[in-house]
């Protein structure tokens, strides 16, 4: 099982508890986790499903790159970390 973390910002709308959960994929991991947790899903994907724009994702220390499809691989004890993105100038 994957362990899903939320940073302490992306938490201070939506409380986002930590949660280990079966899935191969981000895609798979981010359903089981709204599953339980749906009040966290239209914080973290846009209406087509995708990752919203502030949003970024790592598993482990690697970003993931499908921000559509949500199709990088996870595998067992990955932690798969959903965190704001920030840019600047």
């Amino acid at each position: 099982m994957a362990r899903v973390c939320f940073t302490q910002n992306l938490q201070r709308d939506v409380p986002c508890p930590e949660e280990e959960l079966p899935g191969t994929t981000v895609r798979e991991v981010l359903d089981a986790y709204f599953l339980r947790h749906p009040e966290a899903r239209s914080y973290v994907l846009d209406e087509r499903g995708g990752l919203r724009t502030h949003v970024a994702i790592f598993i482990g220390d690697c970003r993931a790159t499908d921000r559509l499809g949500l199709s990088d691989v996870v595998e067992r004890n990955n932690e798969v970390w959903v965190m704001q993105a920030l840019s600047g100038g």
